[in-house]
């Protein structure tokens, strides 16, 4: 049976493949259009474990709020190139599973993957058939579930590469908002003083009395000099003391107790933290972006 440009345009349309594989399937099963979809499908596995090896450090963050307002999550999912997050396939993809997530609120990554769909595919057959479509290689790389009683409930995107979700006590959605919209910009290890970790403050006071010494002031002068660049970076390494991007003369901590709030957790995930590629700082983007 000829394999006519009609048939591949309408192979490609029921499974959003590529114009050759689709062609090669369709030669390979006769023109039966039905069988060239089993064996694309069938073929997917094989695929994807040829691109399993290949880096994914860009993809789309996805946010997802239960109607309470009680319930959060928040995954990232990559892919090799930025061009396929444009794509309606891989899109799909994403915002199937950020709904997944928020419906079995997962506790985890592996708690997620071991999921199944409503069509009783695992998460991986679904894995498999959008590397197949896209051609790349994809990773459903994390999840978190964030959920609370009392409390109250604020997530930011910027764009579609970063995203927050900040828990308060007290205060209300808009504050809540505004602090996850800070926290996308400024990136703190933590929210107070007292969460960072011993090992880690000892390690920087020794830098800095080092660096201190090299100035051959004597011990007291360099004993405020310490105190001082210990103060600076604990104020920028937390959130309460980190200085509003939207208005720097005030502290987070102040802002949070000028509306009788505490920030009792936060969730910040940027695509691709933690993989190697080329350096891009989008913390940066969204500084210079709220503060224009």
């Amino acid at each position: 049976m000829a394999i006519t440009a009609s048939l591949v345009k309408e192979l490609r349309q029921r499974t959003g493949a590529g114009m050759m594989d689709c062609k090669q399937s369709l030669t390979e099963t006769s023109g039966d259009m039905e069988a060239a979809i089993d064996l694309m499908r069938t073929s997917g596995a094989a695929k994807a474990a040829k691109k399993a090896g290949r880096v994914v450090a860009e993809g789309l963050v996805k946010v997802n709020i239960s109607s309470d307002k009680k319930t959060v999550t928040i995954l990232e999912i990559n892919s090799e190139t930025d061009f396929v997050t444009k794509g309606d396939a891989f899109i799909g993809f994403v915002d199937m599973l950020g709904a997944l997530a928020l419906k079995t609120t997962p506790a985890n990554i592996e708690q997620f993957l071991s999921q199944t769909l409503d069509n009783g595919d695992s998460l991986e057959k679904a894995r498999e058939d959008i590397i197949a479509k896209v051609g790349e290689n994809i990773a459903i790389r994390r999840v978190q579930t964030i959920t609370t009683d009392n409390g109250v409930i604020g997530a930011y995107k910027h764009g579609e590469r970063i995203a927050v979700v900040t828990v308060l006590k007290g205060g209300d959605e808009a504050l809540a908002k505004d602090i996850a919209m800070h926290i996308a910009a400024s990136k703190p290890e933590c929210i107070t003083e007292a969460e960072l970790s011993t090992d880690l403050l000892e390690r920087e006071k020794a830098i800095f009395v080092e660096q201190a010494k090299e100035s051959g002031k004597p011990d007291h002068i360099i004993e405020k000099i310490v105190a001082g660049r210990m103060k600076k970076f604990i104020n920028e390494v937390t959130l309460y003391g980190q200085s509003f991007v939207k208005d720097p003369d005030t502290k987070i901590g102040k802002l949070a107790q000028s509306h009788n709030a505490q920030v009792k957790s936060f969730v910040r995930f940027e695509v691709g933290e933690g993989i190697e590629k080329k350096e891009e700082n989008f913390a940066d983007e969204v500084m210079a972006q709220i503060q224009s």
